[in-house]
């Protein structure tokens, strides 16, 4: 697969698993969301630091990403894309009352994006021209083996997909 078609892939990838994890909480079915419709403006009020890392962590691939598929971008445009996403995210949340909208959701999400971008710049520094593929092949190897959890998972808590009529 040419370079620029498996990061589009993996990047489409790692979105539908931001958007089960951001939005669905990892579950496996809408009704074990918790329902609420709260909006939280003050950073840091009520949020474990663990969240706020979780947060942060689960957004360094998407500045990776950007970097890798929008190369011409400047860093303002990057920025304002990971802010966008996140800022989709928690209005998604609220609007359709699957989670609480939180601002440190916003900060934790968009620091992740930054240091991703600056993880790129630092990996493109020290490998050139083959930094691109080899994060393709680290984001393959990790997809298929988050595939893989993911299928564990459905077999142990004995969910299956639904089978055609």
């Amino acid at each position: 697969m040419e370079n620029k078609k498996m990061t589009f892939t993996l990047f489409i990838i790692y979105l539908l698993a931001l958007i089960w994890i951001v939005l669905f909480k990892l579950q496996f079915s809408i009704d074990h969301i918790d329902r609420v419709r709260i909006i939280n403006l003050i950073p840091l009020n009520g949020n474990a630091s663990s969240e706020v890392y979780n947060n942060i962590r689960i957004f360094v691939p998407f500045g990776i990403f950007i970097c890798m598929l929008k190369s011409k971008w400047s860093f303002m445009t990057k920025l304002f894309s990971i802010i966008s996403l996140t800022l989709a995210f928690e209005i998604i949340q609220y609007v359709l009352a699957i989670g609480r909208s939180d601002i440190t959701d916003v900060f934790a999400n968009t620091l992740g994006g930054i240091i991703g971008i600056g993880i790129y710049g630092l990996l493109f520094k020290i490998l050139k021209q083959r930094t691109n593929k080899l994060i393709n092949l680290f984001a393959l190897v990790l997809t298929f083996c988050t595939l893989f959890f993911i299928i564990f998972i459905f077999k142990r808590h004995g969910i299956t997909l639904p089978k055609k009529a």
